[in-house]
């Protein structure tokens, strides 16, 4: 006959095996309580990984969001000399990351602060990297599209930013059934609205239309001239680096032509090549929009 053990035992028996099998950082919880994400380091391969996507370059600031114990913050500073700086609410892990920092020796070079991430000011950053979950980047996702500066790299571990899809996706296999993936993205110029545009045509002028409809990076939209629709292909926009090709037809004859520019403010501003032609020359381009006509990327 089989004995039954007071609920009081089994109750025990299990914290003991749950305690047994759990990490120290799995059985800490409870002093994150109250905050958005648990602290839970970034493996060093995979910090690797998200420096890499960052192609970090000189000048470069990089700011950590949720930066644990800086293991990112001061990878960055000593790999590349850049300055670095980490946010985190949790005054244990600033301790901590100010700690690291002074023994590896970068502590002039990198800063921690304490403070809500959805209150920081890290406009200054040009690099983004952040662990944190998908809940928490959707309710930072307007603030980053918003202070930061398109062209800004953007890198998150594991956790993505819902219909805002990354440009590059990796996977950093850590072992045989553990695997991380790293997303990557950069952040858009506002290219919504309608913009136009004349170019020399022989002795004449032609005029051009675009009326761009955004959805993060990705663009759509008519373009026209004097009336009739062109063909638009290879529509990109990179931070605010915006480029296509436009083909028209005439006598039977398509010609294309590839358009590429920056985008300051309500201007783009850029060249004009014929497709197919490397001897051609290429042309400026000057398009203005109508500020009344752009629109969020994100609605």
């Amino acid at each position: 006959m089989k004995k039954t053990l007071p609920l009081w035992m089994l109750t025990l028996a299990c914290l003991t095996v749950l305690a047994s099998a759990s990490s120290a950082q799995e059985l800490n919880w409870r002093q994150y309580r109250g905050y958005d994400v648990p602290f839970v380091p970034t493996p060093l391969e995979v910090v690797d990984e998200m420096l890499r996507l960052a192609d970090i370059r000189v000048g470069d600031v990089l700011c950590d969001l949720g930066c644990g114990d800086g293991r990112i913050v001061i990878a960055a500073a000593k790999r590349f000399g850049i300055r670095a700086v980490g946010i985190d609410i949790d005054p244990l892990r600033i301790a901590e990351s100010n700690a690291n920092a002074a023994k590896e020796g970068v502590s002039s070079k990198v800063r921690f602060v304490q403070q809500d991430l959805f209150e920081a000011d890290f406009r200054e950053a040009t690099v983004v990297t952040m662990y944190l979950l998908t809940s928490v980047n959707l309710r930072l996702r307007p603030k980053l599209l918003t202070d930061l500066k398109p062209g800004t790299r953007l890198v998150s571990h594991s956790f993505d930013m819902g219909d805002w899809l990354p440009d590059t996706t990796t996977v950093v296999r850590l072992s045989q059934d553990n695997e991380r993936g790293v997303h990557f993205w950069i952040v858009p110029a506002n290219a919504s609205g309608v913009w136009e545009w004349d170019l020399a045509d022989g002795p004449t002028k032609r005029h051009f239309r675009f009326e761009a409809a955004q959805r993060f990076q990705a663009l759509s939209g008519p373009v026209t001239s004097d009336g009739r629709q062109l063909g638009v292909y290879e529509l990109k926009l990179a931070g605010d680096i915006i480029s296509f090709v436009l083909t028209s037809g005439t006598d039977g004859k398509t010609a294309a032509s590839e358009y590429k520019g920056r985008i300051q403010g309500h201007t783009i501003t850029g060249t004009v090549r014929p497709r197919g032609n490397a001897g051609a020359g290429a042309v400026m381009w000057k398009a203005v929009r109508d500020p009344k006509t752009i629109e969020p990327m994100a609605k």
